[in-house]
């Protein structure tokens, strides 16, 4: 998939011209547009509440009500300022869920991680899947949970800025701050982000002694992986980088574009189900009547 929404230049015909035949009825269309952004609201989603399946559910708030509120989308801005601007309100006020809680912070969570006992790696014989796909589970589950350190703000503008690669004037646009704002708010994430990483994480520093394959199976013990049941690790990898564009942001130095790597380096998940989910709700007979649906 070679759309990404946060490009600073992108070709919105593909979606004026479904906006135009949603508008006028035309199902496939609408499912065709909400198919094309599904994903990216979703990786989002996950970043801001860390649980798959609760990423699920946000998704489809956001695009409940992005579908329900299309014919009030008159083109005065550009649709991906007003799809992510939606997906930013709802994501910055929703109630906590998933991983969320208001005690997380990068002193707990270091503690955390330091009490989870350093093991020998699974025996590959007791396992359902290849070790290696543990280590990257566990490496891509403490990474995540990482980013709920950050307050909600923070995180946002990390996930947009740092992960996905949006420019100053693409992330304002959503999050309705000035480019400079968004610009100082994305260093101060990734200053405490970083500081975090290079006092604990050895994807970062060398000489901390902590490391993803030494915590895997303690991982699998306390309940924070499921051998049987990846979260973050499909057995078909996409990464971030391979489907968001390279960003020409300015980096501090050497040692923070490398813990910005690790974060790029995250699968780009594909919701599950989401078709059938979103053919189900287009079904209802509500909806089809509100939106003049076919």
């Amino acid at each position: 998939m070679s759309f990404n929404p946060f490009a600073e230049v992108v070709d919105e015909s593909t979606d004026a011209e479904l906006i135009d035949q949603a508008k006028n009825g035309n199902r496939d269309a609408l499912e065709r547009l909400v198919l094309r952004h599904q994903a990216w609201i979703y990786n989002i989603a996950v970043r801001m509440v860390f649980v798959p399946h609760d990423a699920e559910e946000v998704t489809q708030e956001v695009l409940i009500r992005a579908i329900t509120h299309l014919g009030s989308f008159k083109g005065d801005s550009r649709f991906r300022t007003w799809l992510y601007r939606i997906t930013a309100n709802h994501v910055l006020n929703m109630k906590r869920r998933g991983g969320e809680s208001e005690t997380q912070t990068f002193s707990v969570y270091a503690a955390a991680i330091n009490d989870t006992p350093n093991l020998d790696l699974p025996d590959p014989k007791a396992v359902p899947v290849d070790v290696p796909l543990l280590v990257e589970e566990t490496k891509v589950s403490c990474t995540t949970g990482m980013l709920l350190c950050l307050d909600r703000k923070q995180r946002l503008i990390f996930t947009l800025g740092e992960i996905f690669g949006a420019s100053d004037t693409v992330g304002s646009e959503i999050l309705e701050m000035t480019p400079d704002n968004f610009r100082q708010s994305l260093s101060r994430a990734r200053r405490d982000l970083y500081l975090f990483m290079n006092n604990q994480c050895g994807l970062v520093n060398p000489a901390n002694p902590c490391r993803c394959p030494k915590k895997t199976r303690g991982f699998i013990e306390a309940g924070h992986v499921d051998p049987g049941n990846l979260q973050f690790v499909p057995l078909h990898l996409r990464r971030i980088r391979d489907a968001a564009p390279e960003t020409a942001r300015q980096m501090d130095d050497a040692a923070s574009r490398q813990h910005a790597a690790i974060f790029r380096d995250h699968p780009f998940l594909e919701p599950k189900d989401q078709t059938r989910w979103l053919r189900q709700l287009l079904d209802r007979g509500e909806l089809r009547r509100t939106l003049h649906l076919n």
